[in-house]
C-alpha cells in the first residue's frame, strides 16, 4: 500500500518540475548578472560622484582604475589587503570571508582571500635571495647524487668460511 501511495505523490511532482523546467534550470545555473558589470569609466566629476555613490564609497576615497582596456570601468580601486591582514576579532557580517554586507570587494578578491596568496606578507629574504637559496639547495643535493654515482661504496664481502672444505655441513634430508 505504501509504494502505491508514494507513486501517486511523486507523479504530480515530476509533472510540476517538467512543466517549470525553464524556471528550475535558470535558478540552478550560475549565470552572470548584468548588474555586476561596472559602468563606463567616469570622465566628468558628476560621473565620478555617481560612481562613488553606486559603490557606497566616500567621494574623497573613490578612485577608478585607469581606462586601459582591462574592463574595470568605474569600479573603485582599493588597496590590496589580504584576509590574513584583517582583524580576526572584528564582528564581520561574513566571518569566513572577513567582509561586511554591501562592502565593495577588491577586483582580485578571489586571489587575495585568507586561504590564498597573502599580499601583505613580509618575507625574510628577497625573491632573488630565495631563488639563489633554491639553486644552492638543488645543486648540493645533485652534487651528492653525482658523487654517490661516480664513487660507489659497498660492504666488503669474503667467501663463506666452512670448518672443513668439501664436506657437507647441513643436510636437509
Amino acid at each position: 500500500m505504501a509504494p502505491l501511495h508514494l507513486a501517486k505523490m511523486i507523479n504530480p511532482l515530476s509533472k510540476l518540475s517538467l512543466a517549470n523546467s525553464k524556471v528550475i534550470l535558470s535558478s540552478v545555473r550560475q549565470h552572470w548578472n548584468k548588474d555586476f558589470k561596472p559602468g563606463p569609466y567616469p570622465k566628468t566629476e558628476a560621473e565620478r560622484l555617481a560612481a562613488a555613490k553606486r559603490y557606497n564609497v566616500h567621494p574623497s576615497e573613490y578612485a577608478a582604475y585607469r581606462d586601459d582596456g582591462t574592463g574595470y570601468g568605474d569600479y573603485p580601486r582599493f588597496k590590496a589587503e589580504s584576509g590574513d591582514f584583517k582583524d580576526p576579532n572584528y564582528p564581520w557580517d561574513f566571518p569566513e570571508l572577513k567582509r561586511n554586507f554591501n562592502e565593495p570587494m577588491h577586483v582580485q578578491f578571489d586571489l587575495i582571500r585568507e586561504d590564498r596568496y597573502d599580499v601583505n606578507a613580509r618575507h625574510l629574504s628577497s625573491c632573488k635571495e630565495q631563488f639563489l637559496q633554491l639553486i644552492g639547495a638543488l645543486s648540493f643535493f645533485f652534487g651528492i647524487i653525482w658523487i654517490a654515482e661516480h664513487f660507489k661504496t659497498f660492504q666488503p664481502l669474503v667467501p663463506k668460511q666452512y670448518p672443513e672444505e668439501g664436506k657437507k655441513h647441513y643436510t636437509f634430508d
